[in-house]
């Protein structure tokens, strides 16, 4: 196992080497302007609004359909086993 790392170590260290150059590489002085243009306090303090703003709604919407997956699951749950006690299947239940 550790023969397999030592291995790849090299392969890695040539891969680090070879990628850097162009992370390095900028073609105009760092002015704060990425793609969707130059990023100002305004800009900046939006998308953070918009963080906070996603993670709780995303909470929520997750929560509201586990809640109703789980209400239906406990009522496909209770449909069975009024559709068995219908039936009168009562040997299929254990013991």
């Amino acid at each position: 196992m550790i023969y397999r790392a030592l291995a790849a170590l090299p392969i890695t260290a040539a891969a680090a080497l070879l990628a850097a150059p162009a992370a390095l590489a900028t073609q105009e002085p760092i002015s704060g302007e990425g793609t969707y243009g130059v990023a100002d306090d305004r800009v900046v303090t939006m998308t953070g609004f918009i963080v906070i703003a996603f993670f709780p709604l995303f909470i929520l919407c997750m929560s509201l359909l586990q809640w109703r997956l789980e209400k239906r699951k406990d009522a496909r749950k209770v449909a069975s086993k009024r559709l068995e006690a219908a039936a009168g299947d009562s040997w299929r239940s254990g013991w």
